[in-house]
């Protein structure tokens, strides 16, 4: 079958790689690194507006089987199905094409530890694996726990009932972080919560994503201000958010932590989160090349974050 390569740009991109992300796991229960919500919560940062940031590959039913993104921040990641790694030497050949028109810099691409055959290609590219661990859990909604109770002067509260205050995530996303999450089909206000202390400031957040096509539940973002850790803010926020995810159908959970964070490790896997795979930073610097021929980005952090 011929595939045809088509960049989009935008709202078309953000409505391909949900539709496409969706269609994998539907296909498959483990495949792959990323859930369509993970690429709509990566929107409020890039909404690819530059074309050759996204490519994909559609077959005959005009539905993207695969796709190469390209972020901003110059990370890379090669999206396909349980049943086409044999288009990762077609996928690779775009990725590389894309990158030549960026400007020289670093690369890096997420890679599961399991998946042999995209190793290979980004080796035989050039690059090198490091430190840098995720592992990604998952959770049955039966196997939830109970909603843990809330410390003392802290109450939770939801976007939805603070639509028009400022977003309580700007600080780390951006002042049009609110604009972004009203453009994804996924968001829910009522499933973007925060914990506010008696002062009303924000002592704590997590983000539930809840995707009615998969029946999986996204739990990204979660943060705790330093000044108020270790007061059960991030456990009372993850079970009260599971509990809302699970009451709108999600039979799954997933979540995803950094393998050199002990305290995500510890409040996930006490609430019944247990890790299924873990995927690896690749990166590959603009000197000392080797493989196919190539241009690329640059990004300083993690591709992970």
């Amino acid at each position: 079958m011929k595939l045809l390569h088509r960049h989009a740009t935008g709202l078309e991109y953000l409505h391909l790689v949900t539709g496409l992300l969706q269609r994998i796991r539907l296909d498959s229960a483990e495949h792959g690194i990323w859930e369509a919500a993970d690429l709509q919560w990566a929107w409020r940062g890039d909404q690819h507006a530059e074309p050759n940031g996204a490519t994909f590959l559609f077959g005959d039913d005009d539905k993207p089987v695969a796709a190469v993104v390209i972020s901003n921040r110059l990370s890379c990641d090669l999206i396909f199905g349980p049943a086409d790694s044999h288009l990762l030497s077609e996928m690779w050949s775009a990725a590389e094409a894309a990158l030549a028109t960026m400007a020289d810099g670093p690369i890096e691409m997420a890679v599961r530890d399991d998946d042999a055959a995209t190793i290979s290609i980004a080796m035989e590219a050039g690059f090198i694996a490091d430190d840098d661990v995720a592992v990604s859990c998952w959770l049955d909604a039966g196997d939830r726990p109970q909603i843990s109770d809330l410390a003392s002067g802290y109450r939770l509260r939801s976007r939805a009932d603070a639509p028009t205050s400022a977003h309580h995530m700007i600080k780390r996303n951006g002042e049009h972080v609110a604009e972004r999450l009203r453009e994804c089909s996924l968001y829910n206000p009522s499933f973007d919560l925060f914990v506010e202390a008696s002062d009303g400031s924000v002592a704590a957040y997590g983000l539930f994503w809840p995707d009615p096509v998969t029946g999986v539940g996204l739990v990204e973002p979660m943060r705790t201000e330093d000044e108020h850790q270790g007061r059960g803010l991030a456990r009372h926020i993850l079970t009260a958010g599971v509990e809302l995810l699970a009451a709108v159908g999600c039979g799954r959970m997933k979540i995803t932590y950094m393998d050199d964070n002990p305290v995500s490790k510890h409040i996930y896997r006490s609430a019944g989160f247990r890790p299924a795979d873990t995927a690896r930073s690749y990166r590959r610097q603009a000197q000392g090349i080797v493989g196919r021929d190539s241009r690329h980005g640059g990004n300083d952090g993690s591709i992970f974050e």
